[in-house]
């Protein structure tokens, strides 16, 4: 086994998934790399709950392989399982149990089980141990999905879309939560929030058509994202064929707007000479999470 493997918690290999005649994965390759807090995002219906139920041994793949600990996600070990925190947006629990029944209930299961943590979750997330989970509002249940979730310090955190329809302030209280709990713990999580994904995500997966079109720290991945303007003093030239990676190119007589995707300032410079000359005013603008999303998709859709 090499290094590469025994430091990647999750991996996808050639990935692929069918629902009868519908592809939903294409060949998808991902790597989640040991600490890692990685953020898959992707437009809707580009196939990251599947990836995860697959990853999770939910769903099987058509082709490809997957892997959890190095090992193949199909077969794994009791041990294993027992280090694995799981959370999906409509997570299924036995209603009839009361909150503090349900945390006894799972304790047997998790050899790890650290009581002092439950009821510091409990606590955090101010859960009402005697309500039972019918009657919780969708906040409270993931709230109490993710302490169940988190009271035996799992190594690998997996978490679907758990803030689809959460306000604000449970969103907080659930990352919080989250990250005081992670630990050193892997993390994958899948979320359309993508301003709450840039502010702890340490990696991003952009997921679309059924492939990963990239993967990489979310560092590097601000760094080479800049929204371009050029004001020109006069009426800009026409050009035949822009930069490949100049995406979503607008332009009026006056003015040309567009995200470079590889932003190198000295290459970037050089590009806007050539092809612009003097004359001109050159403003570039960082890009949060979501306008780099919102581009891609744009994009994306321009090729298809």
């Amino acid at each position: 086994m090499s290094d590469d493997t025994l430091h990647t918690v999750l991996r996808a290999i050639d990935l692929e998934k069918r629902f009868g005649s519908t592809p939903v994965l294409n060949g998808l390759n991902m790597a989640v790399p040991e600490g890692a807090i990685y953020g898959l995002v992707g437009p809707n219906g580009a196939g990251k709950s599947t990836t995860i139920k697959i990853l999770m041994n939910i769903h099987k793949p058509s082709a490809g392989h997957a892997e959890v600990f190095g090992g193949d996600a199909g077969r794994i070990s009791p041990r294993d399982l027992t280090r694995i925190g799981y959370v999906s947006e409509n997570q299924e629990m036995p209603e009839w149990m009361t909150v503090e029944y349900w945390m006894a209930y799972l304790k047997p299961f998790y050899p790890d089980w650290d009581d002092e943590r439950a009821e510091e979750l409990l606590r955090q997330f101010e859960l009402p141990r005697d309500r039972k989970l019918r009657n919780l509002s969708h906040g409270m249940r993931m709230k109490a999905a993710l302490a169940s979730s988190l009271a035996y310090r799992p190594r690998l955190i997996v978490l679907d879309e758990p803030f689809t329809g959460l306000d604000p302030l449970v969103r907080d209280e659930l990352i919080e939560g989250l990250l005081a709990s992670a630990d050193g713990a892997t993390v994958l999580i899948s979320s359309h929030d993508l301003a709450e994904i840039e502010s702890f995500a340490s990696h991003i997966g952009y997921l679309d058509r059924g492939r990963l079109q990239f993967s990489e720290e979310m560092s590097s991945l601000t760094q080479r994202f800049r929204e371009i303007e050029i004001t020109m003093e006069g009426t800009a030239p026409r050009v035949a064929e822009w930069p490949a990676s100049w995406l979503n190119v607008e332009q009026s007589p006056a003015l040309v707007r567009f995200v470079d995707a590889q932003f190198e300032k000295e290459r970037t410079m050089a590009n806007v000479q050539r092809l612009f000359g003097e004359g001109r005013q050159v403003d570039v603008r960082p890009m949060p999470l979501r306008e780099i999303f919102v581009t891609l998709a744009k994009a994306s859709r321009k090729a298809a």
